[in-house]
């Protein structure tokens, strides 16, 4: 339910930042020059810009719905918390001869993560103590506990009390509301019931936030960012982390580039090489790099090679495709007019087919990145000593969420810059692309 509420904020944000920018911001942010001109717009990619306003409050909402779903400090709108303080509920014990006792519980809910904390002298942070409270005069004395905010409680009455269950003692109502084992209902501090067994338990009550286990808060993050950059973690800082799976990113991939575009031209320009490597590419093309992992480590062993050697093939098999596809995309019209200039096979092959085809292979190297950067850390995953994978999986067995969520945007912010780094490449280097 947590999923689909987060989805419809989001919905509901970018289609009520549309409507703002539409009405009042239109004439401001419009597309400005010859693109302007045109009758036909809809439809047309090429009269499609990126819109930076769109894009800067897309990334300004995602942080508040963090912000907003998590204990932080930041001073944002956020959604209703989790209950801290003292919570009480009173609970009606019963006897085999019918004669009854009310007592009352105290909770005390603290902070999940104050054992977490330091004092000003260093100290570790402890859990608070129970509130003091009067037994009373009755059977039933009254009870004192304290529960971790996100928590649970069950709380056996009876411990302290001049009767037991073995007595024939048990609870009968809560609150003053008839309670059967099984049954809980909810009060302005939590929710209240009874185990299968008859034991009264407490939950307090969470709002809509999330516990730090499960989302930490933005500048929880930060720190744990600073920490790795610093300190690191399982010998290596995060930068080093990085390096290492960049590293094995750009080998594999290079290697895969020089081996796939020369197939890939071959395979459309002659029809032996098409029918010789075809049913390789094709039967291989399907079969996801990360089935290979096994095959990859009883082959080389779980050292760098066999990683290379698995991003190898994960960025083959596409740009064989996107060179082969490049070729046989080249207009038969321009390889007809360069014959008829008098042109050889290799002034073809190097003034037409090859410019022809590089925006087809930039498009499958872009496509190659992506998915070399997104295998190499599932394959650290599964067998790595140092890397952004491995970094994450670790944190994981020890719940470091905060580490595992850096790690995402670690990864995600690369995956980005490479993609926008491609972009910006094919612009220079193929500056002719939609344009012959």
């Amino acid at each position: 339910m947590t999923g689909i509420f987060v989805l419809l904020l989001y919905v509901g944000a970018f289609f009520g930042s549309f409507v703002i920018a539409k009405r009042l911001y239109s004439s401001a942010f419009e597309k400005k020059g010859f693109n302007k001109l045109k009758t036909v717009t809809f439809g047309d990619e090429s009269s499609i810009t990126p819109n930076r306003v769109a894009s800067v409050v897309s990334v300004i909402t995602v942080f508040w719905l963090w912000v907003a779903f998590t204990n932080s400090a930041i001073p944002l709108p956020k959604f209703p918390g989790p209950y801290s303080g003292n919570a009480s509920f009173t609970y009606t014990v019963q006897l085999k001869d019918g004669t009854t006792d009310d007592a009352t519980v105290t909770m005390r809910v603290y902070r999940e993560d104050i054992q977490q904390t330091v004092d000003a002298e260093g100290n570790p942070g402890r859990e608070p103590k129970p509130a003091e409270v009067e037994p009373g005069e009755g059977f039933a004395k009254n009870d004192s506990l304290t529960v971790a905010r996100y928590g649970f409680k069950v709380v056996n009455v009876w411990q302290n009390d001049e009767v037991s269950k073995k007595d024939g003692s048990k609870i009968i109502a809560i609150n003053g509301q008839p309670i059967e084992p099984g049954q809980k209902f909810t009060t302005p501090e939590g929710k209240v019931g009874l185990t299968d067994k008859g034991t009264p338990t407490f939950a307090p009550k969470t709002g809509l936030r999330m516990a730090r286990l499960y989302l930490p808060a933005p500048e929880v993050v930060w720190q744990r960012f600073v920490f790795l950059n610093t300190e690191g973690y399982q010998g290596f800082t995060l930068l080093e982390h990085t390096r290492y799976s960049l590293q094995r990113v750009l080998i594999g991939f290079l290697l895969g580039a020089a081996v796939g575009v020369p197939i890939g031209y071959a395979m459309g320009l002659t029809g032996w090489a098409r029918g010789w490597f075809d049913p390789i590419v094709e039967f291989m093309r399907p079969i996801p790099p990360l089935a290979l992992i096994p095959l990859i480590i009883i082959w080389f062993g779980i050292g760098e090679i066999g990683k290379i050697v698995l991003l190898f093939l994960a960025a083959l098999w596409i740009m064989i495709i996107a060179a082969r596809s490049g070729v046989s995309g080249v207009a038969i019209t321009k390889v007809h007019a360069a014959y008829s200039l008098g042109a050889s096979k290799w002034q073809i092959l190097g003034k037409v087919i090859v410019p022809n085809s590089l925006p087809d292979i930039f498009t499958g190297a872009r496509v190659a990145m992506g998915v070399c950067w997104g295998t190499v850390v599932a394959a650290e995953l599964v067998a790595a000593n140092v890397g952004l994978g491995k970094m994450i999986v670790t944190a994981s067995k020890f719940q470091l969420t905060d580490i595992i969520i850096v790690g995402i945007i670690v990864i995600g912010a690369i995956g980005f810059a490479i993609e926008v780094g491609m972009r910006a490449l094919e612009n220079w280097l193929v500056p002719w692309k939609g344009k012959i």
